[in-house]
């Protein structure tokens, strides 16, 4: 007979918790009775309760074959199945026991989970809507039923269930994270935020609240709130990847770049396949200038996840500033095969293409990228930039840059977002002019060249200066220009609307734009309109197309009066130059001419490639052609992209052993590239700009074929101020005719050469007192006929 005694006994330990003992005594009632159900039951529950599902399933079994029939033992069987990850077998015993009873919640409760961890999801919602339907107050079964609708993307539908969980349990943290989170993948920030915070409060110590909200915080521009709240939760939940990867986009954002590197590896060492930490990585440690090390961070993410695009475009990108365009080229045809119409991958392979002197492409791929996507600001003004290496029209250059205000601009002074008008200018008694200028090449950059000598001879007095800097790693330029400013703003991690808004507290009255559609530009940040005056300067040469941007600053040889009406902006003259060059370095100086001691003369364009045409190929073939000495020194990448420029050479009649390529190289050896040339030639439609003041810098004349936009017609304006002007051809002939003349004068050319320095540093172009005052005339004199005609107003 069975030992009633010994059952009670092992029950009495079971229910204390003394899992050991009780299995003792269980087993041992097996022993004197093999077929005592209840107590094999009880070894089930013993194996659930230790997470051993496996041994529960063979005690039930064991039992249900002596009692087949039992509930208990099919509902405990069901659920060692599905502890056990065997969800199907669980689904068909649920099934089974629901035909019995279908009245149970629990019944209908277990069944939905187990065929939502199948992902047969509609079933699964069916099952959810019976538990609510039996017991209306389930938050959970509510909650559940909304997670699922939301994997069917039944968005309403799942926000309806998130709210009846709320109505059934208002603090319910599992349904308010839920429904924060729905509401902020529909763009619902504001809601969002309420519903997360809620959570929040609901749970102070719950990771997955804490991360979420920091998450959106972050995405709301509030990553100084976010940041205590994810560090919180890595302290709460130091195993958690997806805590420490949140934490490093969040310390990203503020700029902390060696703390969010830190908290990548982190995550890395929890889930090595953490494919977005990785890539995110990459971009740390790129921006710290660990390039090195970001590449691996990248290959990293991509071994992980090998269809990841974004990491294919980042990788490419390093690739591209580390000059290694073929790499460059194959990441990101590698990325167009997964993704063939992703936007950002067009441009990306865009700059790629005009980096490497393929033009055409380059701007057949920007005008890709923004229809796939028009909303891609950064594309759009690639091309519209692009366009002026093409371009020998401003008319085709203006109605892009008006297509591009259409589309970007338009839309802000529409008022999809909210606007400050800036205060009217007035013409208060001994005001100082707060002039702000914006760019985030304050660095070791061409840009320096010209804002050292503008910011080291402003005159203080009467202007205070703002930088507004984007620089992601200052260095020592950095630090030497801000000595020239009364007030330095660090502004790298705001976006343009926060940028616009600080700017306007700041009460600033004319802002000066340095960069607008090249690289790291804030276009958006002036269609905002923070400041009474507008004005557009320096690196980018032609028209923005952007209206809430008053003037750009030109001279009278780069922008003839009928130059006027190629621009959206009213156009201010500078009385010499549009350049004032400070080359930053006495060395090295200039060598005699090449050309005495090779016996040949040599030209040379140490342009970007972007500006080899195949129309400046045709004019200097004809220059070639007729001094069949002569040889070239030409700046081109290495690799397949140098390859295609010199069958293009070729193609337009250039021999091309007798050119000698450079690579892009360090400012230092850059010029002294330059001992090896004795001529320079200019590219057309797109004159040398920076390019041509170095090559004369360093004793090398140039003779340019004048332009008919501002962008071709720069090589006449340094040569007028320098008193060359019969360097500057009008006409293709002429180019010829002035290139081989000189070409054949080395008297000539040797006595350039040891002047065109001194001739330099006495023009306008090296006269920084004189630019400043020019410059603030400008100002001064736009600012006063705004304030006359708001008086009048």
């Amino acid at each position: 007979m069975p030992d009633a005694s010994l059952f009670d006994r092992a029950s009495e330990r079971h229910f204390a918790g003394d899992l050991p003992h009780a299995r003792q005594l269980y087993l041992e009632l097996l022993n004197t009775d093999a077929a005592h159900a209840a107590a094999m039951f009880r070894l089930a529950v013993i194996g659930l309760q230790e997470g051993a599902p496996d041994e529960a399933t063979g005690w039930l079994e064991r039992a249900l074959a002596i009692e087949p029939g039992h509930r208990r033992y099919r509902e405990a069987l069901a659920q060692a199945h599905a502890m056990a990850g065997r969800h199907g077998a669980a689904a068909t015993l649920y099934h089974a026991l629901l035909a019995e009873d279908a009245a149970s919640a629990d019944l209908w409760f277990a069944l939905a989970t187990a065929l939502q961890a199948q992902g047969r999801l509609s079933e699964a919602v069916e099952a959810w809507r019976a538990v609510v339907q039996r017991e209306a107050q389930r938050a959970d079964a509510w909650n559940n039923l909304g997670n699922c609708l939301r994997l069917l993307d039944h968005a309403d539908a799942s926000r309806d269930a998130y709210t009846r969980a709320l109505e059934a349990q208002p603090g319910d943290a599992n349904a308010l994270t839920n429904l924060g989170t729905l509401l902020q993948a529909q763009g619902r920030d504001d809601e969002a935020l309420a519903m997360l915070r809620a959570a929040h409060l609901a749970a102070p110590d719950s990771a997955s609240a804490l991360v979420n909200l920091g998450v959106l915080l972050t995405r709301m521009q509030q990553a100084h709130e976010a940041a205590p709240l994810l560090a919180r939760a890595v302290a709460i939940e130091p195993h958690l990847a997806h805590a420490a990867y949140n934490y490093g986009v969040t310390l990203q954002a503020l700029g902390r770049l060696d703390e969010a590197a830190a908290q990548y590896r982190q995550a890395l060492s929890l889930d090595p396949a953490h494919a977005e930490a990785a890539n995110n990585l990459g971009n740390a440690l790129r921006d710290l200038g660990e390039h090195r090390a970001a590449q691996d961070a990248y290959e990293t993410a991509l071994r992980a996840r090998p269809d990841f695009v974004d990491a294919y475009n980042n990788a490419a990108n390093l690739m591209r500033t580390l000059g290694r365009l073929d790499d460059a080229h194959a990441l990101l045809r590698r990325a167009l095969d997964l993704d063939p119409a992703r936007s950002a991958t067009l441009n990306n392979l865009g700059n790629v293409l005009k980096d490497s002197g393929d033009l055409d492409e380059g701007i057949a791929c920007f005008r890709r990228a923004v229809a796939s996507e028009p909303g891609n600001v950064i594309a759009h003004g690639n091309l519209l930039y692009a366009l002026s290496f093409q371009a020998s029209d401003a008319g085709e250059i203006l109605e892009e840059a008006q297509r591009w205000s259409a589309r970007h601009e338009a839309p802000l002074r529409a008022g999809r977002e909210p606007a400050v008008t800036p205060p009217a200018p007035t013409l208060a008694a001994g005001k100082r002019l707060r002039i702000g200028y914006v760019s985030a090449d304050f660095r070791e950059h061409c840009q320096a060249l010209f804002m050292t000598p503008l910011l080291a001879h402003h005159d203080r007095t009467r202007f205070e200066i703002h930088a507004y800097s984007s620089v992601v790693r200052p260095d020592a330029r950095t630090a030497r220009l801000a000595e020239w400013v009364d007030v330095w703003h660090d502004v790298r991690t705001l976006d343009d609307a926060a940028l616009a808004q600080r700017i306007r507290a700041d009460g600033i009255d004319i802002l000066v734009d340095l960069t607008m559609h090249m690289a790291d530009g804030r276009p958006l940040l002036f269609a905002r309109k923070p400041a009474p005056l507008q004005v557009a300067w320096l690196a980018y040469p032609g028209t923005t197309g952007i209206g809430a941007i008053d003037w750009r600053l030109t001279d009278p040889h780069l922008d003839p009066l009928a130059h006027d009406a190629h621009y959206t902006e009213r156009t201010w003259r500078l009385p010499d130059t549009f350049w004032c060059y400070d080359p930053l370095a006495a060395q090295p100086e200039p060598n005699a001419l090449p050309a005495e001691s090779a016996g040949h003369v040599t030209f040379g364009s140490l342009n970007n490639p972007c500006k080899l045409t195949d129309t400046t190929f045709r004019l200097w073939a004809r220059v070639f052609e007729r001094l069949p000495t002569a040889r070239l020194v030409l700046l081109a990448p290495e690799g397949d992209a140098r390859r295609r420029i010199g069958q293009r050479m070729a193609h337009a009649g250039i021999d091309v052993t007798r050119v000698v390529f450079v690579p892009f190289r360090a400012r230092d050896a850059y010029l002294r590239s330059y001992h090896e040339i004795d001529i320079g030639l200019d590219t057309l439609p797109y004159n040398g700009h920076t390019t041509s003041l170095d090559a004369l810098w360093m004793g090398v004349p140039v003779v340019t074929r004048v332009g008919a936009t501002v962008a071709g017609r720069a090589g006449l304006s340094q040569l007028a101020n320098l008193g060359l002007s019969e360097l500057a051809a009008a006409s293709d002939e002429s180019f010829v005719e002035t290139a081989v003349a000189l070409a054949q004068d080395l008297p000539r050319l040797a006595a350039l050469r040891a002047t065109l320095r001194a001739r330099m540093e006495v023009s306008p172009l090296m006269d920084g007192a004189r630019f400043a005052r020019a410059v603030e005339t400008a100002f001064s004199s736009m600012w006063s006929a705004a304030a006359s005609r708001a008086e009048r107003t």
